[in-house]
């Protein structure tokens, strides 16, 4: 399917499953209430638990998030886009539909052409794996066409995903936590912004 025709399908508020560096992830517009309880529909997917931003930009951080440390910029250069979400606290911008009333939310930006020129036509967007809740994260797009069965109706496929998920890092503290171990590591955070502060060191 053509970037047009999935364009169209968001601007109507509707889900699509489009591919990032990682996994496939199901997308909708973050700010329209009834995109995102879609999604969550569509995966069978707790509403207790929260969704990220997908952004195209680090101004489109800094509007949705307060407190941000003062290496945000140097993160952002050196890591986005990528496979990296970071967590940062959230402004009264960020709907509870997104973050399910918590004080904190993520952020994204993919690395995928496609994808990113759907975020910054439509953005912010959420886009949790294309998978259904508890299941593996979508890698295959034939399983993905299965799991779904016609109830999603935008599809943009691409063969070269890694697989792998992206790390996630919570930064909204005064302590850094990797939450979850993906392609970047501490290794790799730490050779670029020696500023981060782990809770074990």
């Amino acid at each position: 399917m053509n970037t047009s025709e999935l364009s169209s399908i968001l601007a109507l508020g509707g889900a699509v499953v489009l591919p990032t560096e990682t996994v496939y992830g199901l997308f909708a517009k973050a700010l329209d209430e009834q995109a995102v309880n879609q999604v969550y529909a569509l995966k069978n997917r707790p509403l207790d638990k929260a969704m990220n931003l997908n952004v195209s930009s680090l101004d489109d951080i800094l509007a949705y998030s307060q407190n941000q440390p003062n290496y945000l910029e140097k993160l952002y250069q050196s890591f986005f886009p990528g496979p990296l979400t970071i967590i940062l606290q959230a402004n009264d911008r960020v709907p509870a539909w997104i973050n399910s009333g918590l004080q904190t939310v993520g952020f994204r930006l993919p690395a995928h052409s496609v994808t990113q020129d759907l975020i910054s036509q439509h953005g912010p967007l959420i886009g949790p794996s294309a998978n259904v809740s508890g299941s593996t994260s979508g890698t295959k797009f034939e399983q993905i066409l299965a799991d779904f069965d016609g109830q999603v109706t935008g599809y943009a496929d691409d063969q070269a995903l890694t697989g792998q998920d992206s790390t996630i890092l919570d930064l909204s503290g005064d302590r850094t936590k990797i939450l979850r171990q993906g392609a970047i590591t501490k290794e790799d955070l730490l050779a670029v912004v020696p500023e981060l502060r782990f809770e074990e060191d």
